[in-house]
């Protein structure tokens, strides 16, 4: 597609408005994670809680715990996690595969390396709206197979959520999401529209590419760019190596957040009755107790 074509697509191409560094933190013996949205200076972007890369060494992992109140991605890039929850899911993902849990009124699960070595992937929190967040917990499971995926004019696409190059994902969003795996070859230009009333971001996981703007200096891994108004987004990858990088985009909630841990609910009232509840093991934690 050429720029003038581009152009006539996109009225308002989105331009990169902040851009930030994600230096790796440890979380816990044998954990590491370089946090984009969730960190100190960015707690939330709405509707989006939190984005962590994440790295995980045996025997470290992360037990029992609960959440309620949101949804969890994990979009596997290196290795796999085990995780089992209090209804009796259990399952593996592995490279490429993806989980997204939907918590809502409260569950229980755990997420442990499968095997040794070193584990790698992604982890995206979605708030809920208040008229789902006490909804029933329910998994989402994609093999890497069964993920949609398009390759053409040099761009390669893996559709976590919404659609891409004609190609859409089979996952269900409550909190209406896009969420896109792409890998542009050198040379390769892309334009990708984006609901105008979106917010929206990108995080790169390789290479380097510019985006937003063909002026702009091109940004290297690890680097989260949120990206102001518009129609889509622009990137280019002029290096001589790939380029991949994920956009996630939502609508906004526009309601209270107030979050305590694993919990996020919308006002302190609510907080304090889901820790009675954890704490009982009543109102939708009751299989807590096993």
């Amino acid at each position: 597609m050429s720029e003038t074509e581009i152009s006539s697509v996109l009225r308002e191409p989105r331009a990169v408005v902040r851009k930030m560094q994600c230096l790796p933190q440890r979380e816990a013996p044998g954990i590491f994670v370089r946090r984009s949205i969730g960190r100190f200076e960015f707690k939330y972007f709405d509707p989006f809680l939190l984005l962590d890369e994440f790295s995980i060494t045996a025997p470290a992992g992360f037990p029992d715990h609960p959440h309620r109140g949101f949804e969890t991605v994990t979009y596997m890039l290196q290795g796999g996690l085990k995780h089992e929850d209090f209804t009796g899911y259990k399952g593996t993902i592995r490279e490429g595969d993806l989980q997204w849990m939907t918590a809502g009124r409260g569950i229980v699960h755990s997420e442990m390396p499968n095997g040794q070595g070193t584990q790698k992937g992604l982890q995206l929190w979605i708030n809920l709206s208040s008229k789902h967040k006490m909804t029933e917990p329910k998994c989402q499971e994609l093999r890497s197979k069964d993920v949609a995926e398009v390759e053409e004019d040099g761009i390669k696409v893996r559709v976590i959520a919404g659609e891409a190059l004609g190609a859409k994902s089979a996952i269900y969003t409550r909190t209406p999401t896009m969420y896109l795996d792409f890998t542009l070859k050198p040379g390769a230009q892309l334009l990708q529209p984006i609901p105008s009333m979106w917010n929206s971001f990108i995080y790169v996981l390789e290479g380097e590419g510019v985006f937003g703007s063909k002026e702009s200096s091109p940004t290297k891994a690890h680097y989260v760019l949120l990206l102001g108004t518009g129609d889509g987004v622009e990137a280019w990858n002029q290096s001589t190596k790939p380029l991949r990088f994920i956009l996630v985009g939502g609508e906004p909630i526009g309601e209270p957040v107030v979050q305590y841990g694993p919990f996020v609910m919308n006002t302190q009232e609510e907080i304090d009755q889901t820790i009675d509840d954890i704490d009982c093991c009543r109102n939708g934690f009751e299989m807590a107790k096993h």
